[in-house]
C-alpha cells in the first residue's frame, strides 16, 4: 500500500435466515437465545449466546417466525407468547423492502 492511502475498513456481514440476502451487521436486528434459554432482541448485537438476523423487515420477520426458521437457528421452542411479541416488534419496519432506483 502506498504512503497515504487508507485501507478500506472491514464491514462484518451478516446473512437474514428468512430472505437469505448478505447485508452489513448494523442493517440487521440480531436475536439471541440467551445462556438461560430465552430469545430476546439484541438491538446492540453484543449479548453473550447464539444469534440469528433478520432483516428489517417485517416480510423477514413474518417468514423468519412462520416456518419455524427462528427456531431451528436458535436450536431451541419459541412460545406463541413470544412469537406474538416478536411480530408485534417488527410492525415498526417497512412491509417490504424499498428498491432505490439507480
Amino acid at each position: 500500500m502506498a504512503k497515504g492511502q487508507r485501507r478500506e475498513k472491514h464491514v462484518p456481514q451478516r446473512t437474514c435466515i428468512a430472505c437469505r440476502k448478505t447485508r452489513p451487521k448494523w442493517e440487521m436486528v440480531r436475536l439471541v437465545r440467551t445462556p438461560q434459554g430465552m430469545v430476546e432482541i439484541d438491538p446492540r448485537g453484543k449479548r453473550a449466546g447464539r444469534g440469528a438476523y433478520l432483516c428489517k423487515v417485517q416480510a423477514c420477520w413474518e417468514q423468519g417466525l412462520k416456518g419455524n426458521r427462528l427456531e431451528r437457528a436458535l436450536k431451541t421452542k419459541i412460545d406463541a407468547e413470544k412469537r406474538n411479541g416478536l411480530l408485534e416488534y417488527s410492525t415498526a419496519f417497512p412491509a417490504a423492502e424499498e428498491v432505490s432506483a439507480s
